[in-house]
C-alpha cells in the first residue's frame, strides 16, 4: 500500500475540526491515507488497513488535487493522518500544501521516516512497533494512549528524556477505556503528581460527531480490540 510518488491512496478527505492537542477546536482539513503496518488491537482507523474494510479499489489522488480540495474548504490548516502516513513519502504533498499557503499537520506513530516538510508533528508511540529517536526529538507534541492504569508509568520509563517540559505530553484514554474510572483516575493523578508537561487529554471530536457532518467522512470500522482479531 506504500507509494514512493505524488499519488496518494486516499481513505476520506473531509472538513472538521482538530479533536486533540494543542490544536484543539481548531478548523482542520484532514486527509486520512490507507495503509498502516503497526496494526494497534484498539485501532479506531482500522478502516485504512484491516483486510476486513479496505475497499477492492482504492482511490489515488494526486498531490495538487488533495491540495485544491483542502484549499476549497476553509479549512486554517491540514492534518495528514491514516492508518500510518509516514509509510508513504509526503514530500510531494507537504509541497502541494505549501504552495497552496496551508500549515501541514502530521499525526504519526513516529516508527517510520518522515519524507515531507511539517509545521506540527503529533506523535503519539506504539508499543507494536516504537518510535524512532530522530522522530521523537522532531515531535511538537506527544500524545500517549492510556490503555490500562499502568500505561503511564510504562511510557515514562521508555520515553525517558524525551518528556520534557518544552512540548506538551497528552495523556488520552482509549476511547473504549473512557469510562473505565481507573484509567481516568491515573490520568488525573499523574497530571496533579507530575504536572509539566502531562496534559489530560480526549477525543473531543468523536463526542461532537464532528467528523461526520461532512459527508466525505466515513464511519470508523468497529473497534474491536482483540489481539486474535487483529484489530
Amino acid at each position: 500500500m506504500a507509494t514512493s510518488g505524488a499519488n496518494l491512496p486516499i481513505h476520506e478527505c473531509f472538513h472538521s475540526w482538530q479533536g486533540e492537542g494543542a490544536h484543539l477546536g481548531r478548523s482542520a482539513f484532514f486527509i486520512r491515507l490507507f495503509g498502516c503496518p503497526v496494526h494497534c488491537p484498539w485501532c479506531d482507523s482500522a478502516g485504512t488497513w484491516h483486510p476486513d474494510y479496505i475497499p477492492k479499489n482504492v482511490a489515488r489522488v494526486g498531490a495538487e488535487e488533495l491540495a485544491q480540495q483542502a484549499k476549497a474548504s476553509g479549512a486554517e490548516f491540514v492534518v495528514v493522518t491514516g492508518g500510518e502516513p509516514t509509510i508513504h513519502d509526503l514530500t510531494a504533498l507537504c509541497e502541494a500544501l505549501a504552495e497552496a499557503g496551508l500549515p501541514r499537520h502530521l499525526e504519526t506513530s513516529g516508527s517510520f521516516e518522515i519524507r515531507g516538510a511539517f509545521d506540527w508533528i503529533t506523535l503519539s508511540p506504539k508499543w507494536q512497533k516504537l518510535p524512532l529517536e530522530v522522530n521523537l526529538a522532531a515531535a511538537s507534541e506527544l500524545k500517549l494512549i492510556v490503555e490500562n492504569e499502568a500505561s503511564i508509568e510504562k511510557w515514562i520509563q521508555q520515553l525517558g528524556p524525551h518528556l520534557d517540559a518544552q512540548r506538551p505530553v497528552w495523556l488520552h484514554p482509549e476511547w473504549s477505556q473512557r469510562d473505565n474510572p481507573a484509567v481516568l483516575e491515573s490520568i488525573t493523578r499523574c497530571v496533579k503528581e507530575r504536572a509539566a508537561p502531562f496534559r489530560a487529554g480526549v477525543q473531543a471530536h468523536k463526542y461532537y460527531r464532528a467528523d461526520l457532518l461532512d459527508p466525505n467522512a466515513r464511519e470508523s470500522a468497529p473497534l474491536g480490540g482483540d489481539e486474535a482479531k487483529g484489530y
